[in-house]
């Protein structure tokens, strides 16, 4: 890419985006039809977010795969010491492209079913989707903390805005949980800052901190990621959130805001607190455990479909962390391997709930019934995302959860029984829902004359479903790219 910022490019595209559509509406007033305005603004920004997705494959291009460190790495100097400064590694590399992947997804899902406020809505997403990479590129502490925490204001917007009945509460509590978690990492940060005398993440990195100080960083670390990732338990604002959520905002909930949880224990838990990660290694199995084994347990009692995959959710961020404190190299590419996937599969799921609720504006299990008779479609894509969902071989959900245990099994035989256990319990919740939902007699007046998908729902399933099935047969896509990466998080640990 020669001297071309191609990182700035790709995580400010979509701001310069929402501040055209912003410049464009206010420049034309209230002037012709509103509901047409909202559906240019939304194309607008599909866009960009389009544009987006096109950039970061230009970035996949330039990224050289056995390249050790961080790669096209852009530092500007801020203030006081600061830098602006971003780079990639193999794990971020992915999150962007899975970041700028379900944006637009999201977006072209929200034709027809958001019609109020379209063009603040699309604002909202875009400028979410900028805070997310910077999230994932960000080689600065207090830069990572700006697009962290700013990152909470467009998704509080989506869910108070354009959420259900219970908006308000949700979005509140989603709000107050993972400020009160960052803060105590926003302290860290400052004491990391006197300490070290840099805010600069890979020098950090290799910066040795005394083990006594490195357990207080490391709780205040957790506090933030286990909220974001969540952890049991301090999980109970995802169901919520989720709910309430229109549905393209539980696909970016899901698929991309968890995985910050899971980035910041390989980014900053293990290789700048590797005494502590260790010592508190039987509090992430034990804690990962009961998430798996609960969370299964709450997701096959839901009545709502929405709230079962949200827990279904909880339960596989347990496998992420199991994963990550394995110290394994296998655990670890299982880890990153399973936010991948899990990105592509919980968004889908959500996008299918979002297809019937969209056309019978219910979500209770209860409502459906017999879904295969009428659209046989929509039940060959929901059976197949359901199976991965379950880890069926051939499917990447299965990858990543064979992997995370093997390594698990490695570090602790009881920790990977558990999480064998869930498996059962996952296959138990989601083949009930799809029963439920899919097969048996139609008995709700409302489905008899549903219709089948349509070409734009297709157009928002299909390239997930294609990932999805891709990663299950070809993992090593995943595993060439992140490997750099593992090993350098496990550097520290292992003494290596």
């Amino acid at each position: 890419m020669g001297n071309f910022p191609i990182l700035t490019a790709v995580t400010f595209l979509p701001l310069a985006g929402a501040l055209l559509i912003m410049l464009v509406q206010t420049a034309t007033g209230k002037s012709g039809d509103d509901a047409e305005r909202g559906r240019q603004s939304l194309m607008a920004g599909l866009i960009f977010s389009a544009a987006t997705f096109l950039a970061s494959l230009v970035m996949l291009v330039s990224f050289e795969v056995d390249a050790p460190g961080y790669q096209l790495v852009e530092e500007v100097s801020w203030f006081a010491g600061v830098q602006y400064k971003l780079g990639i590694d193999g794990m971020s590399l992915l999150l962007i492209l899975l970041t700028t992947l379900l944006t637009p997804i999201s977006l072209i899902a929200s034709f027809g079913s958001v019609k109020e406020r379209v063009t603040e809505y699309t604002i909202a997403f875009l400028v979410l989707e900028t805070f997310m990479i910077g999230v994932f590129c960000a080689l600065d502490m207090v830069l990572f903390y700006v697009f962290f925490e700013a990152g909470l204001i467009p998704m509080f917007i989506i869910i108070g805005v354009w959420g259900g009945a219970e908006r308000i509460y949700a979005s509140f509590k989603f709000f107050l949980y993972t400020l009160l978690g960052s803060l105590f990492m926003l302290a860290a940060i400052v004491f990391m800052y006197m300490q070290a005398g840099t805010s600069d993440i890979t020098q950090l990195a290799n910066y040795a901190f005394a083990p006594e100080v490195q357990t207080w960083l490391w709780l205040a670390f957790f506090a933030s990621f286990a909220v974001k990732l969540p952890m049991w338990p301090v999980h109970t604002w995802l169901p919520d959130a989720h709910v309430q959520a229109p549905t393209a905002g539980s696909v970016i909930l899901a698929g991309i805001l968890l995985k910050m949880g899971g980035y910041g224990f390989l980014r900053f838990s293990l290789p700048m607190f590797p005494d502590a990660s260790q010592f508190f290694q039987p509090m992430m199995f034990a804690l990962s455990v009961i998430a798996i084994v609960y969370a299964s347990l709450v997701a096959f009692r839901q009545t709502d479909m929405k709230k079962l995959i949200a827990y279904s959710s909880v339960a596989h961020m347990g496998f992420v962390t199991l994963g990550i404190f394995s110290f394994t190299e296998v655990g670890v590419q299982g880890a990153i391997f399973q936010m991948i996937s899990h990105g592509l599969i919980s968004g889908a799921l959500f996008l299918i709930v979002g297809v019937v609720y969209d056309r019978t504006h219910t979500r209770e299990i209860a409502a459906y019934g017999g879904l295969v008779n009428k659209m046989p479609v929509y039940a060959a894509i929901f059976m197949l995302f359901s199976m991965a969902n379950v880890g069926l071989p051939g499917t990447s959900g299965f990858v990543g959860e064979i992997l995370t245990m093997t390594g698990t099994f490695q570090a602790s035989t009881w920790a990977a029984a558990g999480a064998a256990l869930g498996v059962i319990f996952s296959a138990v919740y989601m083949l009930t829902l799809y029963r439920r939902t899919v097969f048996g007699e139609v008995t709700n007046p409302a489905l008899e004359t549903i219709q089948d998908v349509t070409l734009k729902e297709l157009i928002t399933l299909v390239p997930l479903l294609i990932g999805t099935v891709l990663l299950g047969i070809m993992p090593n896509i995943i595993f060439d790219v992140t490997r750099e990466t593992s090993l350098r998080a496990l550097q520290m640990i292992t003494g290596g």
